[in-house]
């Protein structure tokens, strides 16, 4: 008697068509595929508000959501099945009807520092620096007064060659993503926590699915790192209080030491002058508790001054 095979059963998955985007939808097809044999799982490519707009820094343009928003709309129109997106592109708040079916294993974290040979402490007064990122902006302004900071926006080889063509001195990127795509040797110099306090999220991947669709979250289980999960949600807590967007210089970065999480938030004004910092470390075993460490978090920050911060940054877009 003649086998037939059954049809392999299909997955659609959502994701950004940036080179860096792609290599992590691949990286989660791999896995998924290598965890369920017979799973084809099929990339979906949809392009974002935040991919439309290249010329205005993000900041000028709205919050976070922008590189999120039409993938979202996807998921929930059942027109793909889940999403992968870079963690710190992802509003505090999910939409209804979306969870964290997966948050992997975190890349490194820390900002890098590309240049064609000096380091950060080492350029002469007036150097110029290419970043669009707000948070990294006044971090730099407060370490370094003399610099000139330029926007840079386009995809990590778009930038690298503006370093390589001398239009700037220097860049900052985070390191996950030059590691992902195989440019870790353009690295100068990794910046650490204590002078660029990482954003949100950063180096880590969510995976996005409806929420309560069971076999969805059953096959992305594999893939889910408790660690990372937990010091992710810390991280997002502390956002949820300070209402983190584009257009707010926020930092936060959690780890694990000894068994408990470690947070740290940074909240500063636009020109660096100002900047409140804060850390807290507890008892982390569920979500609810990491959360609420965050939350701690963030209220801490808030009567230090961050409050008074977010409502003159605000109020100055509002009068614009």
């Amino acid at each position: 008697m003649k086998m037939t095979n059954h049809p392999s059963e299909v997955l659609r998955l959502g994701t950004r068509g940036s080179t860096l985007a792609l290599w992590q939808a691949n990286w989660v097809k791999g896995e998924l595929e290598r965890h369920w044999p017979g799973l084809n799982v099929e990339l979906v490519t949809i392009k974002t508000t935040g991919d439309k707009i290249l010329n205005v820094p993000l900041a000028d343009v709205g919050g976070k959501g922008l590189f999120t928003k039409e993938i979202d709309d996807a998921l929930l129109a059942r027109r793909i099945d889940i999403a992968v997106h870079s963690m710190k592109d992802i509003p505090f708040m999910l939409p209804a009807g979306i969870e964290f079916g997966a948050i992997p294993e975190r890349e490194d974290p820390r900002d890098a520092w590309i240049s064609n040979g000096r380091k950060l402490g080492d350029l002469p007064p007036a150097a110029v620096i290419g970043t669009s990122s707000l948070r990294r902006q006044v971090q730099l302004r407060h370490a370094f007064p003399s610099i000139r900071l330029m926007p840079l926006r386009g995809n990590v080889d778009t930038r690298l060659k503006k370093v390589a063509s001398g239009e700037f001195d220097g860049i900052v990127l985070a390191l996950a993503g030059l590691k992902r795509l195989g440019q870790e040797a353009r690295v100068t110099q990794i910046l650490e926590q204590d002078l660029m306090l990482s954003a949100v999220g950063q180096g880590a991947l969510g995976i996005a699915s409806r929420s309560g669709d069971t076999s969805v979250r059953k096959k992305l289980e594999p893939l889910d790192h408790r660690p990372t999960r937990l010091a992710v949600t810390s991280e997002r807590g502390l956002l949820a209080v300070l209402e983190g967007s584009c257009k707010v210089p926020i930092a936060g970065h959690a780890e694990f030491q000894a068994g408990k999480i470690v947070l740290r938030g940074l909240v500063a004004n636009l020109s660096g002058t100002v900047v409140v910092e804060e850390r807290i470390s507890g008892n982390a075993d569920t979500e609810d508790m990491a959360r609420a460490l965050g939350i701690k978090l963030g209220k801490q920050l808030v009567e230090r001054g961050a409050g008074d911060i977010l409502a003159e940054i605000n109020q100055r877009g509002a009068s614009r």
